[in-house]
């Protein structure tokens, strides 16, 4: 008996814990249909300044070959003053991209676009280390604009962001939504497309618009770069330096402002691989984020209500240990009759959430809503599915924190128009596999004395056999990418009429 206590004890914690973190969605989910029905769930543009003040482009790329031409394509055309914008490609390639991309800013240079090409002796701080490195060489700009490699900026989004950080002088940034340039080119890519369009949509809106702490992500933004002075600068002390930076310049005081209505379409991962080497770094270093935040954020001046918030979004990748935990349990807890007399019914309540949260995204965008939001049970496999993936992430940042030690930023690999290369499954997949048959077994343990949760094992078994067949079946049958010819820009494709007018 006593046996069978400890573990309802910790089946129950393990529950709850999954519950509050799906509560502090819920309350997010309710704040943003408070401010839907006050009209308030989108900012009107503040006017146009009479003088636009002089904004860094800052474009950090690493061995970005596939994409780099229309990166910089892009901001070439930017409908801002010429004089007022200056362009900097954060180059710190190790292949042909940096021959690529030097080519390219001399070809808008001849264009009369201020656009450089900034090089570095070391590879050191990573993306962190670059865009401090930038900035050092224009200490008199006041605003950043970041992009990554994979984004395409549309051409109004200065001249649609900067009133904004004009307007309000303790917004320390601006964020825009994520859009997607390859939504539906696979059952992954579309589970990520309803999967960012709920965080963006709901979450974020729902945080900048209450005043609770939110995050840069990384590109599609601009910096005061006031703040980010006042908050101690880009560090690489974490994998999410966009995380780090954005909770650091919030705890000082400064504000952060969301816009859902301004979107800049960047890739999806299309494969399993690639998806779990970004969530990778993205897991390990929103954990070392955690580490390094969560004292500060409790000590700081904050409400309680922000505390709370701010907490559940620093812990948002722990659930997956969490629930591989509950799955190493589970035969214990079915063998010893542990599962019956445990209050699981409020969990389906909570279970409504995600898919309700997708359905008003999906219906805020529009279009073929509905259809979209069909495919939400993608959504669940693909976060069940990574589990083991971001358990390890967990790990790993543990140990890099305790040790002090800086991990290598592994950059998710871009593709663009090109079929990827065939990229080897890691070897974590077997353990995935594993993990997909033992989810099996426990399943066909639960119908037969706990049927009610018979269903959970089976979403486990299929989530995360689905992740690891589909990188094995990636490994195998894609074809390697042809290298695409390192040309110039055509002058019909890349640049605007010699008689349109750059001035907003």
């Amino acid at each position: 008996m006593i046996g069978i206590r400890i573990l309802q004890v910790i089946f129950m914690a393990g529950t709850v814990f999954l519950a509050l973190f799906t509560l502090a969605q819920a309350y997010l989910l309710a704040r943003w249909l408070i401010l839907w029905l006050r009209g308030r769930h989108t900012l009107p543009t503040p006017p146009a300044p009479a003088d636009w003040p002089h904004v860094l482009v800052q474009l950090p790329i690493y061995n970005e070959g596939a994409v780099v031409r229309q990166l910089l394509a892009a901001a070439a055309a930017l409908d801002y003053p010429h004089k007022q914008l200056t362009i900097q490609v954060l180059d710190d390639s190790t292949d042909n991209t940096a021959d690529r991309a030097a080519a390219l800013c001399a070809y808008y240079r001849r264009m009369g676009i201020d656009m450089q090409h900034v090089r570095r002796d070391s590879r050191a701080g990573f993306k962190a280390g670059a865009l401090a490195y930038g900035l050092s060489l224009r200490p008199d700009v006041s605003f950043a604009a970041v992009f990554d490699a994979d984004f395409i900026p549309p051409r109004d989004f200065l001249r649609r962001t900067i009133p904004h950080l004009l307007a309000e002088p303790r917004a320390a940034f601006v964020q825009t939504r994520w859009d997607h340039l390859n939504p539906r080119q696979n059952w992954l890519t579309r589970a990520q497309q309803l999967a960012f369009d709920a965080y963006y949509m709901i979450e974020q809106t729902a945080r900048s618009r209450t005043g609770l702490l939110m995050t840069f992500n990384g590109t599609g933004g601009v910096w005061r770069t006031a703040a980010i002075t006042d908050a101690g600068g880009w560090s690489a002390e974490t994998l999410t330096e966009d995380f780090d930076l954005s909770y650091r310049a919030q705890i000082r005081g400064w504000r952060a402002v969301f816009l859902p209505e301004v979107s800049v379409p960047g890739e999806i991962p299309p494969a399993a691989e690639v998806y779990k080497r970004q969530q990778m770094r993205w897991a390990t270093g929103s954990d070392q984020t955690f580490l390094k935040m969560i004292g500060p954020v409790w000590r700081s001046k904050l409400s309680l209500v922000q505390k709370l918030m701010a907490t559940a979004h620093l812990m948002q990748y722990l659930p997956h240990p969490v629930m591989l935990l509950l799955l190493l349990l589970a035969p214990l807890m079915i063998a010893t009759g542990a599962y019956h007399g445990l209050p699981l019914a409020p969990l389906a309540v909570l279970s409504l959430v995600g898919p309700v949260m997708t359905a008003i995204s999906q219906a805020l965008i529009g279009g073929a809503w509905l259809w979209r939001t069909a495919h939400y049970p993608l959504v669940m496999v693909l976060g069940t599915g990574m589990m083991w993936n971001n358990t390890r992430a967990m790990f790993r940042a543990i140990a890099s924190w305790r040790a002090r030690r800086e991990l290598t930023f592994d950059r998710t690999p871009k593709f663009s128009t090109q079929r990827p290369p065939r990229l080897p499954a890691s070897a974590h997949t077997v353990v995935e596999l594993a993990l997909a048959g033992y989810a099996l077994l426990v399943m066909f343990m639960a119908w037969r004395s706990v049927p009610s949760v018979a269903p959970l094992f089976g979403l486990y078994a299929v989530s995360l056999g689905l992740m690891s067949t589909s990188a094995l079946w990636y490994a195998w049958r894609w074809p390697r990418a042809r290298r695409a010819p390192a040309s110039l820009p055509s002058r019909a494709t890349d640049r605007r009429p010699a008689t349109e007018s750059r001035r907003p």
